[in-house]
């Protein structure tokens, strides 16, 4: 009889061999480095002073902490340097900032001009003529925009027949009132024929003074269309350009017709703009004086005083605005940057 072939591919137990590491060992193992791993990648304040733990990073850091400490360890220190000025690595030397002498509150603001004028047209019209750019100076009296006046002069035109045609009427009336006199003076006609007359007469001259009061309105509108600035400043914005209609009063939509030609202010009439805390109130005063610097350039010092506190407080805020008239303003001081004010002596 043949042997089953499965049973000539089993192993006989005596061959089989047995593993001479247990596997409880094995788990122990896995377990012990994973503690240790555990260990090393978990971080502690301890991990600062192993040198083999730390990144370029950290390393650069503290060498520069050191270095500040103690600056005789870098010789990046001047001799006469000034006083506050910091070298570390990679690092710009920076100077502390100076404080005023006397200075009781230092708060930052905007600045702003003392009167900031925007031209507008008296009436609904299209620009002509712009002759001036952003930027620009002007002076009082100077001639800025011009408004299309083609319909105001062909107007006056027109009342220039007006005033023809009624002092032709003037003419007729007062032969009327002679003829009148004539008749009535040898009793050919009734005294009414000579009160109308005279009443016929008065009524063409008012006609006359009617036409008159007409023209000068309508110079009145041509004289309008040439638009001069207020005052002697600097052009800040232009709004319109040539051809461009403009009217005085606003349509309640963004692409109406602009209201404005140009905004015109004193450069040299400036003031800084504040919002201050409530709790700095009382070190502020009208009258107070106050140095002011402007952020784009810190080393420059202006004299200036406090010239407006307004009577009502922003609820939402906490804050009430404060305004410091500059006394000598130049070309340094650029409306609506910002600027340091230094508040000397104390509020009353």
């Amino acid at each position: 009889m043949s042997q089953d072939p499965l049973e000539s591919l089993r192993i006989d137990s005596s061959r089989k061999r047995r593993s001479g590491v247990a596997p409880w060992m094995i788990g122990f193992v896995v377990l012990a480095v994973t503690a240790v791993v555990a260990w090393f990648a978990y971080p502690r304040a301890s991990d600062k002073v192993r040198s083999g733990m730390k990144s370029s990073r950290e390393a650069a850091t503290e060498k520069a902490d050191r270095d500040l400490a103690d600056p005789s360890r870098t010789g990046s220190s001047k001799k006469g340097g000034a006083a506050g000025t910091t070298n570390g690595p990679g690092m710009a030397s920076k100077a502390t900032p100076r404080r005023v002498e006397g200075s009781v509150l230092t708060v930052s603001g905007y600045i702003v001009a003392h009167e900031r004028i925007e031209i507008s047209p008296r009436f609904l019209g299209v620009v002509a003529w712009i002759g001036v750019h952003k930027g620009d100076i002007v002076t009082n009296g100077q001639v800025v925009v011009k408004l299309d006046a083609s319909e105001y002069l062909a107007r006056l035109a027109e009342n220039d027949g007006q005033i023809a045609v009624a002092r032709v009427a003037v003419d007729r009336a007062r032969v009327d009132l002679k003829r009148a006199e004539g008749l009535v003076a040898s009793k050919v006609e009734m005294q009414k024929v000579l009160d109308d007359a005279r009443l016929s007469l008065s009524a063409a001259e008012a006609g006359v003074a009617q036409v008159l009061g007409a023209r000068r309105l309508l110079e009145t509108w041509i004289d309008w269309c040439t638009i001069k600035s207020p005052v002697d400043g600097v052009v800040l914005d232009r709004l319109v350009d040539a051809n461009e209609l403009v009217t005085p009063q606003t349509f309640g939509s963004g692409r109406g017709p602009s209201t404005s030609l140009l905004a015109v202010a004193d450069l040299k009439d400036l003031q800084i703009e504040i919002d201050l805390g409530e709790r700095d109130l009382a070190k502020v005063a009208i009258g107070q004086k106050c140095v002011v610097s402007p952020e784009a350039y810190p080393d420059r010092k202006y004299e200036g005083e406090v010239s407006e506190i307004a009577p009502e407080a922003n609820r939402q805020k906490g804050t009430l605005q404060v305004k410091v008239q500059v006394l000598k303003a130049d070309r340094y001081l650029t409306p609506e940057l910002s600027a340091k004010v230094d508040f000397v002596g104390a509020g009353k």
